[in-house]
């Protein structure tokens, strides 16, 4: 084991801790817990965004993928994840923070009523489980390397989730916040320091370019077959629309100081995340370069220990603490906002449904308590999953709410005749196609993305229940026109 690289690294884990410690102190009520009180600046709607969005699968998952089958490969992430974020700036974030909502799921009762606010709440909530069990897996492999194998990689998941718990469950959103701030940084100086670096080993960053481009790394689009191209869609939309109706997104434009900042602090965020998902992807891409088939072969097997083998076997050591900095600062920032977010649903949205006396101060226990709960559950889930790769676990979680969750949002704000009974046949139909076209029920996957079909199917559900006479009541017909109120 390499003890000073180990002691930087908890050194720098400490620090962030003690941050978000810090942070916790201005934690009164719920609001300030979930939505850091409603007044973060444009810098840190950016930062916070951008951190939360490069995780663990954008340095190690999203490289290796890229170096084996191209952009082809990865247009899920980051371009279909990076577009999400531009997307809930352009048409989502304004329209929303205007309604003063806590979560996403608040919006589903004011429009649709409590059944779809709870069946929509449960969607997200699970959809957070593939998310933050990859996240946890990362910190695992993280210690495992750092410690020569001395550290189990199942130790090493308990070790970073406590980590990553404590100041989550003591400062809540602005503590996430503020050590997002400071872990972009960190990611950033980092991974930019590690690219120049790795550009040098492979003989020019010309080189490097030179072999992905003979490699064909930079073919995108799909090949004009039918086939070919729905399953380009599927995987491209599962980031970009599923994402969208999601507490982690949600809680980034609400947190905002106003609709304006929210609107481009998403924006920006999300162009930020598409640009700079090239740098690990280059660092990978030089890898090839200096260790050749070992690197082809390492990201064909175990594609995610590829950075990290580069790093420890030709790099210095003050490289080696820049590039496990970075990479613990792209896990922490993911992790802790998806610990955050599920938990908040939780409480807002199915708990008060229970238990609806609820005061605002049994609410902010409920959530503490709710995220120690789904930590250690996501835990066991990351544990029990290991060996399914990052990429895959990250892919997976979004067709819940894509299927489910997206087409009841962008209708109720965009679509005044949508109802209550077209909401609940869009969830049914969506997820009910979804899980059709699993490979155990009829296989119908393997000719055309079940994803789609579920979306495509939603979206019917939700012309025809609306259009439809209404056997279920509008719950709540008058906020059929709901429009953003005026200022805060």
């Amino acid at each position: 084991m390499n003890w000073t690289l180990f002691i930087f690294v908890i050194a720098y884990l400490i620090g962030t801790l003690m941050i978000g410690v810090w942070a916790g102190r201005r934690i009164k009520t719920t609001s300030d817990f979930a939505l850091a009180g409603r007044n973060l600046p444009l810098i840190m709607i950016v930062t916070t965004t951008f951190a939360t969005w490069f995780g663990a699968e954008t340095v190690m998952g999203i490289p290796a993928k890229f170096v084996q089958g191209g952009l082809h490969s990865i247009v899920e992430d980051p371009f279909g994840a990076g577009m999400c974020l531009i997307l809930v700036g352009a048409f989502f974030a304004a329209r929303l923070y205007r309604m003063n909502l806590l979560t996403i799921g608040d919006f589903y009762r004011q429009r649709f009523g409590k059944g779809i606010e709870v069946f929509c709440s449960v969607a997200i909530i699970l959809s957070y489980l593939g998310w933050v069990g990859a996240q946890i897996t990362a910190l695992g492999l993280v210690f495992n390397v750092l410690s020569g194998g001395e550290i189990s990689t199942t130790t090493g998941m308990v070790i970073g989730t406590v980590a990553v718990l404590v100041y989550v469950v003591v400062g809540g959103f602005l503590a996430v916040a503020w050590t997002d701030f400071i872990q972009m940084i960190v990611l950033v100086i980092g991974m930019s320091v590690i690219a120049f670096f790795a550009a040098d080993l492979a003989g020019g960053a010309g080189k490097v370019v030179a072999l992905a481009s003979s490699q064909n790394m930079f073919r995108f689009w799909p090949e004009p077959s039918f086939k070919d191209i729905a399953f380009f869609i599927g995987a491209g939309i599962t980031m970009m629309l599923g994402s969208i109706p999601q507490q982690d997104v949600f809680q980034r434009v609400m947190s905002a100081r106003d609709a304006g900042t929210a609107q481009k602090g998403a924006m920006i965020g999300g162009a930020a995340y598409i640009l700079f998902a090239f740098v690990p992807m280059f660092i990978v891409t030089a890898a090839v370069a200096v260790m050749g088939n070992s690197a082809l072969e390492l990201a064909a097997n175990d594609y995610q220990r590829v950075l990290p083998t580069f790093i420890m076997g030709h790099m210095n050591l003050f490289l080696q603490i820049l590039f496990f900095g970075a990479l613990l600062s792209a896990i922490k920032s993911t992790s802790s906002a998806t610990l955050l977010a599920p938990s908040t649903s939780f409480v807002e949205n199915i708990l008060k449904n229970l238990y609806p006396g609820m005061s605002d101060r049994q609410q902010l226990v409920a959530m503490r308590v709710t995220i120690l709960v789904f930590s250690f559950g996501v835990l066991a889930y990351a544990i029990a999953m290991e060996g399914t790769s990052i990429y895959e676990l990250v892919a997976g979680a979004y067709q819940v709410p894509l299927v489910g969750a997206f087409v009841p949002l962008v209708m109720g704000l965009y679509w005044k005749r949508a109802t209550t009974q077209g909401a609940a046949l869009s969830i049914l139909l969506g997820l009910g196609t979804w899980i059709l076209f699993f490979p155990e029920v009829t296989g119908l996957g393997e000719a055309f993305p079940g994803q789609l079909a579920g979306l495509l199917m939603a979206f019917l559900g939700m012309v025809a229940g609306s259009l439809a006479p209404q056997w279920l009541p509008n719950q709540h017909a008058h906020t059929h026109h709901l429009a953003p109120k005026s200022g805060r």
